[in-house]
């Protein structure tokens, strides 16, 4: 059966419309079958989107790159790039149906926001780098992937740049926390909401 972070799924499509209110802003995005977020935004998003918004307003003239590290259909990316139109807003993702989701969203509601295929796992393009990349990082596919993600953000991030993490307790979030103070010498946690851990490293 495939799975939202299989790089081509082959589940027949069955593509319906959900909406999402962020701030009082109604956002629309497309989804399908074998993509994250298939039935509504989940609640880990929500919580990691309301903490990094408030975050990156207090910093937002330093911050011009973005990175929605495996963006699904769009969502963080989109949201960023409609409070921060003025900065520059890529997503990656493996699985190729929600990339192909992601541009489509963007477009359904009228944010400048980029999205590509691509296997972190064989890392993030050379010479790429971002003040702020955020994640909702794949739990299922495992913690050697999750830790991957984590690796490959802390060498795309410029100096001072922040990595954004959202994770369940029971997800991982302790060890999560651990790998991120290895990694980068600090981490703090900028929120807890129904067992979410939204975190925060920067280089």
């Amino acid at each position: 059966m495939s799975q939202y972070f299989d790089p081509d799924p082959v589940t027949a499509s069955d593509r319906k419309l959900i909406d999402y209110d962020f701030g009082g802003i109604g956002f629309r995005f497309i989804t399908d079958t074998n993509v994250f977020s298939r039935n509504g935004i989940d609640k880990g998003t929500d919580c990691l989107l309301k903490e990094v918004v408030s975050d990156l307003r207090r910093i937002r003239p330093q911050y011009q790159h973005f990175l929605d590290l495996g963006c699904g259909i769009g969502v963080v990316g989109i949201v960023l790039a409609s409070r921060f139109p003025n900065c520059e807003i890529k997503g990656y993702d493996v699985n190729s149906r929600a990339c192909g989701l992601a541009m489509e969203n963007a477009e359904l509601n009228k944010v400048r926001a980029s999205f590509e295929q691509l296997d972190v796992n064989n890392g993030l393009p050379e010479g790429e780098t971002y003040d702020a990349i955020i994640t909702n990082p794949p739990v299922r596919a495992g913690k050697i992937t999750v830790f991957k993600f984590y690796e490959e953000a802390y060498s795309h991030l410029s100096r001072g740049g922040r990595l954004y993490v959202v994770l369940q307790r029971k997800q991982g979030a302790g060890s999560s926390k651990t790998k991120l103070e290895e990694l980068f010498g600090n981490c703090t946690t900028l929120g807890i909401t129904g067992g979410y851990h939204v975190m925060k490293a920067e280089k």
